[in-house]
């Protein structure tokens, strides 16, 4: 389950950073909302799996509220996910 929410981690962030820092500025300054609708979707799971995994995996690893918390916000700050993979994620491997 580990695995699985690691590889949906980096999804989500990959997904995160594409509609932010690609798909929103053509968006608007090209005035193409296509890669939105493209995103958005996908993205919308991805985040919904993420924070649903992160809930399932919380009594299984022990995580206290302040280390719960950080590895829900690291779903909404842009490359978060991946400072939550090496730092939370990666050493329970």
């Amino acid at each position: 389950m580990l695995n699985i929410f690691r590889i949906t981690a980096f999804l989500e962030g990959i997904s995160y950073i594409l509609l932010l820092f690609i798909a929103t500025p053509i968006k608007y300054f090209g005035n193409d909302p296509q890669y939105v609708k493209m995103l958005g979707m996908p993205h919308g799971l991805l985040f919904v799996a993420y924070v649903a995994l992160a809930i399932l995996l919380r009594s299984t690893y022990k995580w206290d509220t302040k280390n719960f918390l950080i590895i829900l916000v690291g779903s909404l700050i842009p490359f978060g996910t991946f400072y939550v993979d090496k730092k939370y994620l990666k050493p329970l491997v």
